[in-house]
Protein backbone atom coordinates (compact mmCIF):
# COMPACT_ATOMS: atom_id res chain seq x y z
CA UNK A 1 0.00 0.00 0.00
CA UNK A 2 1.54 3.73 -0.70
CA UNK A 3 0.28 6.76 0.99
CA UNK A 4 -1.56 8.37 -1.51
CA UNK A 5 -2.50 12.37 -1.62
CA UNK A 6 -6.47 11.56 -0.67
CA UNK A 7 -4.68 9.66 2.44
CA UNK A 8 -2.78 12.34 3.17
CA UNK A 9 -5.28 15.08 3.07
CA UNK A 10 -7.48 13.00 4.98
CA UNK A 11 -5.05 12.97 8.15
CA UNK A 12 -4.30 16.58 7.86
CA UNK A 13 -8.01 17.21 8.18
CA UNK A 14 -8.39 15.48 10.91
CA UNK A 15 -4.99 17.09 12.35
CA UNK A 16 -6.42 20.20 11.76
CA UNK A 17 -10.06 19.48 13.34
CA UNK A 18 -8.03 18.40 16.98
CA UNK A 19 -5.73 21.74 16.45
CA UNK A 20 -9.14 23.37 16.29
CA UNK A 21 -10.99 21.62 19.77
CA UNK A 22 -7.29 22.45 21.26
CA UNK A 23 -7.66 26.49 19.75
CA UNK A 24 -3.91 26.33 18.77
CA UNK A 25 -2.83 26.88 15.09
CA UNK A 26 -0.72 24.06 14.23
CA UNK A 27 1.24 23.17 10.21
CA UNK A 28 0.64 19.56 9.58
CA UNK A 29 3.13 17.91 6.86
CA UNK A 30 2.58 14.26 5.56
CA UNK A 31 5.20 12.40 3.89
CA UNK A 32 5.91 9.34 2.14
CA UNK A 33 8.01 6.44 2.49
CA UNK A 34 11.42 8.30 1.37
CA UNK A 35 10.36 10.95 3.17
CA UNK A 36 9.18 12.99 0.55
CA UNK A 37 6.54 15.92 0.80
CA UNK A 38 2.99 14.63 -0.19
CA UNK A 39 1.38 17.67 1.75
CA UNK A 40 1.29 20.19 3.77
CA UNK A 41 -1.03 22.48 5.42
CA UNK A 42 -0.27 25.86 7.43
CA UNK A 43 -3.74 26.72 9.80
CA UNK A 44 -4.06 30.74 9.64
CA UNK A 45 -2.11 32.02 12.63
CA UNK A 46 -0.01 29.29 12.63
CA UNK A 47 4.27 30.03 13.55
CA UNK A 48 6.37 30.15 10.28
CA UNK A 49 9.11 28.17 11.71
CA UNK A 50 6.21 25.37 12.68
CA UNK A 51 6.26 24.42 8.44
CA UNK A 52 9.97 22.97 8.89
CA UNK A 53 9.92 21.69 12.03
CA UNK A 54 6.76 19.94 10.79
CA UNK A 55 7.82 18.47 7.81
CA UNK A 56 10.69 17.74 9.48
CA UNK A 57 8.99 15.54 12.33
CA UNK A 58 7.30 13.59 9.50
CA UNK A 59 10.65 13.01 7.81
CA UNK A 60 12.52 12.06 10.94
CA UNK A 61 9.70 9.29 11.69
CA UNK A 62 10.22 7.79 8.81
CA UNK A 63 13.66 7.90 8.23
CA UNK A 64 14.11 6.34 11.98
CA UNK A 65 10.90 4.49 12.03
CA UNK A 66 9.81 5.38 15.33
CA UNK A 67 7.54 8.40 16.53
CA UNK A 68 9.41 11.16 17.71
CA UNK A 69 8.41 11.72 20.80
CA UNK A 70 10.37 7.91 21.40
CA UNK A 71 13.47 9.54 20.24
CA UNK A 72 13.51 12.35 22.42
CA UNK A 73 14.54 9.57 25.95
CA UNK A 74 16.83 8.25 23.63
CA UNK A 75 19.09 11.28 22.26
CA UNK A 76 19.87 12.82 25.52
CA UNK A 77 23.15 12.98 26.77
CA UNK A 78 24.92 9.78 28.00
CA UNK A 79 22.12 8.32 25.80
CA UNK A 80 22.94 6.01 22.67
CA UNK A 81 21.51 8.25 20.51
CA UNK A 82 22.95 11.76 21.77
CA UNK A 83 23.89 14.29 19.30
CA UNK A 84 21.41 12.58 16.09
CA UNK A 85 19.34 15.77 15.81
CA UNK A 86 23.00 16.61 14.04
CA UNK A 87 22.41 14.23 11.74
CA UNK A 88 20.94 14.41 8.04
CA UNK A 89 21.97 17.90 7.64
CA UNK A 90 20.07 18.63 10.78
CA UNK A 91 16.50 17.61 9.32
CA UNK A 92 16.01 15.08 12.73
CA UNK A 93 13.98 16.68 15.20
CA UNK A 94 14.31 14.77 18.86
CA UNK A 95 10.89 16.10 20.30
CA UNK A 96 7.24 14.74 19.86
CA UNK A 97 4.89 15.72 17.26
CA UNK A 98 6.19 12.86 14.39
CA UNK A 99 4.59 9.86 14.21
CA UNK A 100 5.28 7.37 11.46
CA UNK A 101 2.09 5.83 8.64
CA UNK A 102 2.34 2.02 8.98
CA UNK A 103 0.52 -0.64 6.78
CA UNK A 104 0.90 -4.04 8.00
CA UNK A 105 4.01 -3.38 10.37
CA UNK A 106 5.81 -1.49 7.19
CA UNK A 107 6.29 2.36 7.42
CA UNK A 108 4.53 4.04 4.28
CA UNK A 109 5.10 7.54 5.38
CA UNK A 110 4.94 10.31 8.24
CA UNK A 111 2.84 12.72 9.72
CA UNK A 112 4.70 15.51 11.50
CA UNK A 113 2.45 18.33 13.86
CA UNK A 114 4.11 21.32 14.88
CA UNK A 115 2.68 25.01 16.66
CA UNK A 116 1.61 23.92 20.13
CA UNK A 117 3.28 22.30 23.14
CA UNK A 118 4.85 19.03 22.37
CA UNK A 119 1.90 17.12 23.93
CA UNK A 120 -0.34 19.65 21.59
CA UNK A 121 1.29 18.44 18.53
CA UNK A 122 1.16 14.60 19.47
CA UNK A 123 -2.28 14.77 20.16
CA UNK A 124 -2.76 16.40 16.55
CA UNK A 125 -0.93 14.14 14.98
CA UNK A 126 -2.36 11.27 16.52
CA UNK A 127 -5.73 11.83 15.35
CA UNK A 128 -4.14 12.18 11.92
CA UNK A 129 -2.77 8.63 12.08
CA UNK A 130 -6.13 7.38 13.54
CA UNK A 131 -7.73 9.04 10.28
CA UNK A 132 -5.67 6.61 8.52
CA UNK A 133 -5.93 3.78 10.23
CA UNK A 134 -9.17 2.35 8.47
CA UNK A 135 -7.26 1.71 5.53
Amino acid sequence: MKLTLDGALRMIEAAKQKAREIGTPMVIAVVDEGGNLVALERMDGALLVSVNIAWNKAYTAVALKMPTEDLSGLAQPGRPLFGIENADGGRIVIFGGGIPVLHQGHVIGGVGVSGGSVEQDVMCAQAGIKAFLPL
